[in-house]
């Protein structure tokens, strides 16, 4: 994993990008602005339900209860996981809808996984929190770590847990939070109306498979800023159902980029639109600004924006792959001019390295990728020489400005 040094987390990436003033967010999103009632929160300590937080004893059980204790309660309340302790958690699920509007959980302490070895039950998620709406969960020095070495080599291609998944929890907050090593995904967003991440740290190793930062589906008004996020797959994966996401100010190392989809596998029926990218770094990913599609599908990928990017020895920073999963010519579907649409995208104020020759790849069924526009691109080889070039097939009403390579879309 590359080391960034001033890539930390909260300072805001390519610097040189000066881009338009947000709008001040979506229509009805939940405010940035945290309480500062303290005295007014009733805190339920899960030592007080019997947790050990000696990192050996299976705390699930007394967590569990402390959060029963949490939404039950009319007023205020948070879930306190207390600071100097490790707590073994093997399992755990958070169910609303909770008495309180304003339920929160104070993460102070360490949460550590098992081992694979002893795994128990269905290897979907790990962490669930369901059905909590107004949710703030403050970091606060604590972490997560998903002990995803364990599963990495032995369970390569098998299904591995996600750590921390979130559904149906309208208007949550999280802050604050640092992740490490989950066997699967580390966060994911599922069914969501109303999601603010900020200050996110993720760190797994870049051959880590699988272990996506964010994995968003079927959600709406959902951003993240102000963070930095290390993995082995997509540092964000934006699927199908997804609309209003907004991604601020991150550095994402290693892995494979900010990626819309995949999307139509299986001849399916998906939409995603109104994907902001703005002010972000990559480094040493595989892919930058990317939109994946399978061949056969059907829907749309529309009005998104990738804008005020940075890249350094990125191997596709700009890439359109509407033949994703096709490895050969003639895997190709006979009816290759059914596809996901793609139309109304924007890449604007790219700067950097490419570590391939192809740095810029728009690569459209047949059917056309629609209203694609690139200016003020300039992306090089790392290595000085050679000389980087762009492919474009297939684009319909393309708008080139000044790019670098030039993209000839003729």
């Amino acid at each position: 994993m590359v080391d960034t040094g001033a890539g930390s987390v909260g300072t805001p990436c390519a610097a040189d990008w000066h881009a338009p003033a947000d709008p001040g967010g979506f229509p009805g999103f939940i405010s940035a602005t945290f309480s500062n009632a303290e005295t007014q929160v009733k805190y339920f300590n899960v030592m007080d339900f019997g947790a050990h937080g000696d990192g050996t004893s299976d705390d699930s059980n007394a967590i569990a209860k402390a959060w029963q204790g949490v939404c039950g309660e009319e007023g205020p309340a948070s879930l306190l996981i207390p600071s100097r302790k490790i707590f073994l958690v093997k399992r755990l699920k958070l169910s609303g809808p909770c008495k309180t509007p304003n339920v929160g959980i104070k993460l102070k302490g360490k949460i550590v996984a098992p081992s694979m070895s002893k795994w128990v039950g269905d290897s979907f998620s790990w962490i669930q929190i369901l059905y909590v709406n107004g949710l703030t969960i403050d970091g606060d020095g604590g972490s997560i770590d998903g002990h995803g070495s364990t599963w990495w080599e032995k369970c390569r291609k098998c299904r591995r847990p996600k750590s921390l998944r979130f559904h149906a929890c309208n208007g949550l907050t999280v802050k604050s939070l640092s992740m490490r090593n989950s066997p699967g995904a580390h966060i994911s967003v599922n069914g969501m109306d109303g999601a603010l991440f900020s200050q996110i740290n993720i760190n797994s190793p870049p051959d880590s498979p699988n272990t996506d930062g964010f994995d968003i589906a079927a959600s709406k008004n959902v951003a993240i800023q102000d963070s930095t996020l290390a993995t082995g797959d997509d540092c964000i994966a934006i699927n199908g159902g997804c609309s209003n996401i907004k991604a601020t100010r991150l550095v994402c190392q290693g892995g494979h980029g900010i990626s819309i989809g995949s999307l139509g596998r299986n001849k399916s029926h998906e939409t995603v639109e109104e994907v902001h990218v703005r002010n972000c770094t990559f480094i040493g990913t595989t892919n930058g600004a990317r939109i994946k599609t399978w061949p056969g599908g059907s829907g749309y990928a529309r009005k998104i924006t990738y804008e005020g990017i940075i890249l350094k020895d990125v191997k596709n920073s700009i890439i359109i792959d509407q033949y994703y999963g096709i490895k050969t010519p003639n895997e190709v579907p006979n009816k290759v001019e059914d596809a996901v649409k793609v139309s109304e995208v924007i890449y604007r104020g790219f700067k950097g390295t490419s570590a391939s020759a192809k740095a810029i790849n728009l690569n459209c069924s047949p059917s056309g990728c629609f209203n694609i526009t690139l200016d003020q691109i300039y992306t090089v080889h790392s290595k000085s020489i050679k000389k980087a070039y762009a492919f474009c097939k297939n684009i319909v009403n393309g708008r080139i400005g000044y790019t670098v390579p030039k993209v000839s879309c003729a």
